[in-house]
């Protein structure tokens, strides 16, 4: 990323959402969430890594494919989260009042906007023309 580039502060606040996604699920871990669902909140926190990388390192159009993956994965996780919260997901029930669950909703629903502007500002930047 170069200053010239218009997009630079909405993939690092895009690369911050993932960072912060995938903290929590990291700090779950060693705050004691165990079994499979500590399992997966590992690979949720490794998932989120990489994306974050994706998105302050790619450009054209595998940083599209990085963007839009962020925004699904994002989707996906707070998807997970109401499931378990109202009527489960895969046999986890969740509660309101359980470690980082208003912060974790409020945190990844503004992920899902900000993601979703970063999809539509890298899909809608110019393509880069060499100079002649």
């Amino acid at each position: 990323m170069t200053a010239h580039n218009p997009h630079w502060l909405i993939r690092i606040l895009g690369a911050l959402v993932l960072l912060a996604v995938g903290g929590i699920h990291l700090f779950l871990v060693f705050d004691g969430v165990g079994g499979v669902l500590g399992a997966l909140f590992v690979v949720n926190a490794v998932a989120a890594l990489v994306l974050l990388i994706g998105m302050l390192t790619l450009h054209g159009r595998l940083l599209q494919w990085a963007t839009v993956l962020s925004l699904l994965f994002v989707i996906g996780t707070l998807a997970a989260l109401l499931l378990a919260l109202t009527v489960g997901f895969f046999g986890i029930t969740e509660v309101w009042s359980f470690t980082l669950v208003p912060q974790t909703i409020i945190v990844e629903s503004i992920g899902i906007v900000v993601l979703a502007i970063a999809t539509v500002a890298v899909f809608r930047r110019p393509a880069v023309r060499p100079a002649t």
